[in-house]
């Protein structure tokens, strides 16, 4: 944006970060990769959880944004899911793994990104296990091999559809928006627009990840 402003020069933005929280796109280029990297991980933790019978918390990216959490919780069946947009308790986790022991759950997956106002993973376990000190609890953080691998078929095919559109747009005139996909379709959206109004995750979203999470 400042070589726009400064030196008139055209630019056309594409949105490419793992948190998938840029306005304009639902999705960005390197979400679907890194979620699929996160939940291959959940699956693998997952077997050892059920072989000895422990409770793991998973902590994911996401400082400002839950959407790598919501999607790695729901796809792998996770008890409960922390995020950032949504408040907590330790009581209310406690209640929920109490609550699954109740119908004979012998192993349990906790997924927290990073920007979890309850604090980070390992913060929380030991809170937990403090409550529910016959728990076997376990921490596992995933860090950066969530921004690692190969690409994602849908990333590599939003990655070539915005590549495309981009090009198309300094031909045609059109400068200073980002290239993002609405409904599956093109959308432009004003460069500041796009940094500053981030993607936030809906409510009927949040309900979901509430009831599923289970």
């Amino acid at each position: 944006m400042l070589l726009a402003k400064e030196h008139g020069i055209p630019i056309i933005g594409i949105p490419g970060t793992i948190d998938n929280d840029l306005n304009g796109s639902d999705y960005t280029i390197g979400f679907d990769t890194a979620t699929n990297t996160a939940i291959e991980a959940v699956d693998n933790i997952r077997n050892t959880a059920m072989s000895h019978n422990r409770l793991f918390f998973v902590e994911v990216m996401g400082r400002n944004s839950g959407f790598i959490a919501a999607n790695t919780g729901l796809a792998s069946g996770a008890i409960d899911i922390l995020i950032p947009e949504r408040e907590g308790s330790i009581e209310a986790i406690c209640e929920k793994l109490e609550k699954g022991r109740q119908r004979k759950k012998t192993s349990s997956i906790v997924i927290v990104a990073e920007g979890c106002k309850l604090g980070h993973a390992q913060h929380i376990a030991d809170q937990v296990s403090a409550r529910l000190k016959d728990y076997d609890t376990k921490v596992s953080i995933l860090g950066h091999i969530q921004r690692g691998g190969s690409p994602s078929c849908i990333d590599r095919v939003i990655a070539s559809r915005m590549g495309y559109h981009a090009v198309e747009c300094l031909l045609n005139g059109t400068h200073n928006v980002m290239v993002g996909i609405e409904d599956n379709k093109m959308k432009y959206t004003p460069l500041d627009n796009a940094v500053k109004a981030k993607q936030k995750i809906s409510e009927e979203w949040l309900k979901i990840v509430k009831i599923l999470a289970s």
